[in-house]
């Protein structure tokens, strides 16, 4: 039973400040009993027991019911709860406050790529295929799907954190898979992600998937082509930062400058890297997750 702390609930409260309804609770907890049983137990008159059963009846911890034996009819009792939460008016520890940005994939603000590489949005290619300046195609806004075999691409979005507030948790997620010529299962990439420049870790995704077609994907979308990828989650907490509760870096919330008036994410595919497998990401009509980028802000007001 839950109740709050309030006058309406009186009854309750009071219910429970007698060592004798609190004893008789006990003996209650493993089975009905009658008043009789009870009485003999606490060493207590039937007429006693009986007044204190009333006043646990009227706040509904305990009820009766009669049962006929032998020797007539017995009025037995047994507990209606196993737990009793009191909610406080003030919430010492509240809840913290949450803001959501969501973030297209023709939303890039920056790019170098090279081939495989292209644009899709819900309805056709955009640009031609493997020419990295139709990332620079004016209708490149309307991007649900993009892919490129190494470099990167880069969002710019707001800080919606006022000054004097306290951040607890950033969460980025994305859809994501390798990039290979049409598909490759077994494909691995290792990328990289950033934030104002400064590396905050790397994952290498495992390969490049069309073993089904995707759930979200126009019927237009060739079927030999990438088809879904994995929903994988980015998480700055204050004393790391994972993928999935994966540790990937010692970077933390405190490194991030929260003073600043834009966040800067970069998500690239460096030459350098062990697994050069390319990056696939997916919106919102593309794959298997209904979303674009989303980056989400837990904090609280100071």
């Amino acid at each position: 039973m839950q109740i709050e702390l309030n006058k309406e609930n009186l009854p309750i409260l009071k219910a429970l400040t007698s060592e004798t309804r609190i004893n008789i609770i006990e003996f209650l907890q493993d089975e009905p009993s009658n008043i009789t049983t009870i009485a003999n137990k606490l060493k207590l008159s039937p007429a006693i027991v009986t007044r204190h059963i009333q006043q646990l009846e009227k706040a509904n911890i305990v009820s009766t019911y009669v049962n006929p034996n032998s020797k007539g009819q017995q009025k037995f009792c047994k507990l209606k709860i196993d737990q009793l939460q009191i909610n406080f008016p003030a919430k010492i520890h509240k809840p913290y406050k949450r803001h959501e940005i969501d973030i297209r994939m023709g939303d890039f603000s920056n790019y170098q790529v090279r081939p495989t590489c292209g644009l899709a949005s819900e309805y056709d290619f955009i640009g031609r295929k493997d020419d990295p300046k139709h990332f620079m195609n004016p209708n490149k806004h309307e991007a649900q799907l993009l892919w490129f075999a190494e470099g990167f691409v880069e969002y710019n979005f707001l800080n919606p954190i006022d000054e004097g507030a306290k951040v607890h948790l950033v969460e980025i997620s994305f859809e994501m898979a390798s990039e290979f010529p049409e598909n490759n299962f077994i494909w691995p990439s290792d990328v990289s992600f950033s934030l104002n420049q400064v590396n905050i870790g790397q994952w290498t995704i495992p390969g490049n998937f069309a073993d089904v077609r995707g759930k979200l994907n126009p019927s237009w979308w060739p079927s030999e082509y990438s088809q879904y990828g994995l929903l994988k989650t980015l998480r700055i907490t204050p004393n790391e930062t994972q993928i999935d509760g994966e540790h990937i870096s010692h970077y933390r919330l405190a490194n991030l400058d929260f003073d600043s008036t834009f966040f800067t994410l970069r998500l690239s595919v460096l030459p350098n890297s062990k697994n050069v497998g390319g990056l696939t990401l997916f919106g919102e009509h593309f794959g298997n997750y209904q979303q674009n980028i989303r980056v989400i802000f837990y904090y609280s007001d100071n």
